[in-house]
């Protein structure tokens, strides 16, 4: 297939499939057709061509690509261009993929579900009742739905994983800076750019193109990065696992429970011992996520909350006015409370390489609810209840594909490894994928439907 026809055929199913699942806010067909073509100039010609070259992919809308909209899903910026690409973007562009365009999010990434006030809800390619999950919703329905194969989002409480769970996905939050994020996301010290897509190889693929230094990023680790690809190859027979399904606070569906651990204990079958820990850092650090993340959006969004709180998801706004009425001395103990809680969680992988959970504590959230009915106790993100901790840890973390509700609804496994330890986190769903295989089976919509 050349890159025209590969970029033609997921333009097709983009326009077949946006009236069913709003995915996108930006598509740039004739820009993506012209690189299209050059791609298959340069092919024709023998240049050199990178790793993703001609093939098409979409960026979610909290990551700038020069020239198109930078909304961050936000009323407050509907008329907002980006003036160059993000960082994420450059290493995409010099690998030869193609951007066709930018996907939804959530209102600067500040819920767990796939709805915001500028772009409207985005549903799920296996039921398109219910969300696609939050803040990366347009890139996980696109590559469910079979537009892109890969795409680009964000990860600042679960942000992939969410996603990647409730629309059946592979998808992976690398170790804090090891992808850079440039420029600065409105939560600095908690957000990651990530990949999502069907395949354990196929993400392993694109990480290792966006993976990388850059002096942008303070954050940046200055190391070379694993080889990813490689690490799908490695034995999981000597890593020590552990397997938590609730952490010691998470209401989790009992269905859920059981696909989650089905998955867990399936990895045994690859020659490694699977132990069940039942709390493994201590109490929910829920609140010291909330302040930080949402200290960070009230930055943001704090001018136009006082200028116009109409502007803003209702759900959104309540949550920054609480950010911001948040005393100093508060703030300041939930961020030393973050380096206490690192700490435990440092303790607990002394004695494993791996720990195992469900991805989320429901298989699926009906389009158009902010939080799971029985679960009002907790905010529009800390519903979701296994995610956030190992966005304060900053440790790689993924979702990959458990198995289906008797819904019919996919139910996602998470995966998190040691600091810096991305290979062993894609040695053990790579193993999963094995014995577990999931790539075969597709939503039941359809383009025509």
């Amino acid at each position: 297939m050349s890159a025209a026809e590969a970029v033609a055929a997921a333009l097709a199913r983009l326009e077949a499939a946006e009236p069913a699942l709003n995915a996108f806010v930006t598509v740039r067909a004739d820009d993506a057709l012209r690189a299209a073509r050059h791609a298959d100039d340069q092919r024709a010609r023998g240049a050199p061509l990178g790793p993703l070259h001609g093939l098409p992919i979409s960026v979610k809308d909290l990551v700038a690509v020069e020239g198109m909209p930078f909304t961050f899903g936000s009323r407050t910026m509907a008329h907002n261009v980006a003036a160059a690409d993000a960082a994420a973007v450059e290493r995409l562009r010099g690998a030869g993929a193609i951007v066709i365009g930018k996907t939804t999010t959530s209102e600067y990434g500040c819920k767990a579900v796939g709805d915001s006030p500028l772009s409207g809800s985005t549903r799920n390619p296996w039921n398109p009742a219910m969300t696609a999950g939050g803040s990366s919703a347009g890139a996980a329905a696109s590559v469910a739905a079979g537009v892109t194969p890969l795409a680009i989002g964000t990860d600042g409480g679960g942000s992939i994983r969410i996603p990647a769970a409730l629309c059946g996905l592979f998808g992976v939050k690398a170790q804090f800076g090891r992808v850079p994020a440039f420029p600065a996301a409105a939560t600095p010290t908690l957000a990651h750019v990530c990949p999502i897509g069907r395949s354990v190889r196929d993400v392993a693929l694109l990480l290792q193109t966006l993976a990388g230094y850059d002096a942008r990023d303070p954050a940046s680790v200055p190391q070379p990065a694993p080889d990813f690809l490689v690490a799908c190859d490695h034995q999981t027979r000597e890593l020590r696992v552990a397997w938590s399904p609730t952490y010691g606070y998470a209401p989790v569906e009992p269905e859920v429970r059981a696909i989650a651990e089905a998955a867990a204990r399936a990895l045994a079958d690859t020659g490694c011992a699977v132990d069940e820990v039942e709390a493994p850092f201590g109490d929910d650090p829920a609140e010291l996520w909330t302040a930080e993340f949402y200290a960070g959006i009230g930055a943001r969004l704090g001018p136009a909350l006082r200028a116009d709180r109409a502007q803003l998801d209702p759900d959104v706004a309540i949550v920054v006015e609480r950010a911001l009425a948040m005393p100093i001395e508060v703030y300041q103990r939930a961020i030393s409370g973050r380096y206490a809680f690192r700490e435990r969680v440092r303790q607990f992988f002394e004695r494993y390489d791996v720990l195992l959970s469900p991805t989320l504590p429901v298989a699926g959230v009906e389009a158009g609810i902010a939080i799971p009915p029985g679960m009002r106790d907790r905010n529009i993100v800390t519903w979701v209840c296994y995610t956030y901790p190992f966005n304060l840890t900053g440790q790689p973390a993924a979702s990959i594909p458990a198995g289906f509700a008797a819904s019919g609804l996919p139910v996602g496994l998470q995966i998190v490894a040691r600091a810096y330890r991305e290979a062993d986190l894609f040695a053990v769903a790579a193993a999963l994928e094995t014995v577990r295989p999931w790539v075969a089976r597709h939503p039941a919509w359809r383009a025509n439907r």
